[in-house]
């Protein structure tokens, strides 16, 4: 395993000439984030990530947290870089500065995410959970409840948790069975949630749990459910700490990977009940949960993209030392360095262009999150939410996915040497494999790619983008780029073809659209990717920018290697439901 490596030039590059960050400092409330402080706060992120976070890895995989005693202890070192990650302002880095954040752009701090992520993805869960608990209340917390929880929340010294899943209800949030009974100014809730990420944990003295659950006489599914916010330890009115409430931790889960990052199964109310307050409006759980959606899918896309640039180092460092086979030299054979080989490096060029279009893409969704909140023109404004909604299915799942394909690529660099734990590499695999999961699986992302952002605004949001597509090949047709061009236009042809085809709507196989929604988010994504990369090199050429050669030559493999089998996704997309109905029942 070599050291970790902040991609500090690549992160600046996609900032300053892919997602305009000049642009995003001049929009009101995001003034703050000048080319100098930004830069400062890179370096600072960069720094944390590869000195304090990263040597706490892989002992962190291997220590493990535990269960002990009713209390969980995290790995040994976790604590005090917790302490350090507080005490630096970190947590609240895109967090409004009025509740004590640092209030600079969601797309600096995707930047800052991504090194951390890739330090430590298992530390790393911790506040990226809480943030998602400051973001409700922001949006639908009473003053009250602001006034008492955010201040902590945003700092981090106190951590936050999304309760949803239950044994019987996995991702069909709206079969679960925890009640909520009112008493007074609050609820006692009484059930058992499971993949609890830090449910439980030494790293903060209070946890606020955000639990779903269900009120007397509410309807069944989704519609019936409620949101409230449980802490372990009560709050007090001058905000100091009281009792303990009445939740506890009852196990750990025995997982795949992030060994380091507790997994609890909780309980709530086994003797008189949690107490616990209704945030939002009684049976509005749902409604409030679906506020966070897009920051909390953006964090897991970043996830994939962290663990890819991790492991594409590691490969890259050992392509570069392991010597085995030969080559030809002049006409002699030659010992070779395996990135010599022709496969290898195949390997490690999909894996760096592919990083490369995954950053460009999660860093632009992150763009248009940050004109979504603070464009003063209501058009503009509008325009950001739509791109935003049709791009987070694509930064989730498209970026988890290519997460746990490089690692695989990266172990396979390795090859045997890979499959043994000693060398790290392993570890990677088996963190990737869950963020493909998280904030509903990947095939849920695809179905909520194909039946709710391709009708939305009456079906333009794709179109939007493709006009945009079109004008980027008008510019490489003008430079000249045929051997871009030419491939670009061939998958955006087909790309738009699939659209088409999806929206017209089938009513003789109501499952057309579902059957072909995971082929079509990978040929969006992928096709957009290509476009991503190619304006990347395009830009760098024109500013003569030091990236500019390696930049062209991420395109024009991408473009060569990659995209054609994107664009042949489209037969897979207008099949039908026909092919699948295989008599698995």
């Amino acid at each position: 395993m070599t050291a970790y490596t902040p991609p500090l030039d690549e992160i600046r590059f996609v900032l300053h000439h892919l997602v305009d960050l000049e642009g995003l400092g001049r929009l009101p409330g995001l003034e703050s984030a000048s080319a100098d402080l930004v830069d400062h706060v890179l370096e600072e992120a960069g720094r944390f990530a590869a000195q304090e976070l990263a040597p706490l890895n892989a002992p962190g995989d291997r220590q493990r947290a535990r269960l002990e005693n009713g209390g969980v202890r995290t790995p040994d070192g976790f604590k005090e870089a917790y302490a350090k990650f507080v005490a630096g302002g970190w947590h609240g880095l895109q967090m409004p500065e009025a509740w004590g954040g640092q209030g600079l752009p969601w797309t600096v701090a995707t930047a800052a995410w991504e090194m951390w992520n890739s330090a430590n993805l298992a530390f790393c869960l911790c506040p990226i959970l809480t943030q998602a608990g400051v973001e409700l209340l922001l949006r639908h917390g009473t003053e009250e409840q602001r006034a008492r929880y955010l201040g902590k929340l945003v700092s981090g010294e106190w951590s936050g948790t999304m309760c949803l899943t239950e044994p019987q209800a996995g991702s069909d949030v709206g079969a679960l069975r925890t009640r909520a009974l009112p008493e007074g100014d609050h609820y006692r809730i009484r059930g058992t949630k499971i993949y609890i990420t830090y449910g439980e944990h030494d790293l903060t003295p209070n946890t606020i749990h955000m639990v779903l659950a269900r009120t007397p006489d509410a309807p069944p599914g989704s519609k019936g459910i409620s949101l409230f916010l449980i802490p372990k330890l009560l709050v007090n009115e001058d905000g100091s700490l009281g009792a303990r409430n009445d939740l506890r931790c009852v196990s750990l889960e025995h997982k795949l990977g992030i060994h380091a990052s507790p997994t609890c199964v909780m309980s709530f109310g086994e003797e008189e009940g949690a107490i616990g307050y209704l945030v939002g409006a009684e049976q509005g759980g749902m409604a409030a949960m679906f506020t966070m959606m897009n920051n909390a899918r953006l964090a897991v896309g970043l996830e994939g993209l962290a663990l890819a640039e991790r492991a594409y180092q590691d490969a890259l460092a050992y392509a570069r030392e392991r010597v085995q086979g030969r080559r030809r030299d002049g006409g002699a054979e030659a010992p070779a360095r395996i990135i010599e080989h022709p496969d290898v490096r195949r390997m490690l060029l999909t894996m760096r262009s592919q990083i490369e279009a995954m950053r460009a893409l999660a860093y632009t969704a992150a763009a248009a999150l940050d004109r979504s909140l603070h464009e003063p023109d209501a058009a503009r404004r509008a325009a950001a939410e739509g791109r935003l909604a049709l791009l987070i299915p694509l930064v989730k799942a498209w970026c988890t996915d290519l997460g746990f394909e490089i690692a695989s690529s990266a172990l396979q660099v390795h090859g045997g040497m890979g499959y043994i734990e000693e060398t790290g590499i392993a570890q990677y695999l088996r963190d990737a494999r869950i963020a493909m999961i998280y904030e509903g699986t990947n095939g849920i992302q695809a179905l909520d790619l194909v039946g709710r952002k391709l009708r939305m605004a009456e079906g333009g949001l794709p179109w939007a983008l493709f006009a945009e597509l079109e004008d980027d090949l008008a510019a490489l047709g003008a430079a000249g780029d045929e051997d871009l061009r030419r491939p670009l236009a061939a998958a955006l042809d087909e790309l738009e073809e699939a659209t088409r085809w999806l929206q017209a709507g089938h009513g003789n196989d109501p499952d057309a659209a579902a059957a072909g929604a995971t082929p079509y988010l990978r040929m969006l994504a992928t096709t957009l990717g290509g476009f991503l990369l190619t304006r990347s090199a395009a830009r760098a050429r024109r500013i003569g920018h030091p990236l500019a050669k390696a930049k062209l030559a991420s395109a024009r493999f991408y473009v060569s290697q990659l995209l054609p089998p994107a664009a042949a996704l489209r037969a897979a997309v207008s099949a039908g439901s026909a092919p699948l109905d295989a008599g698995l029942d």
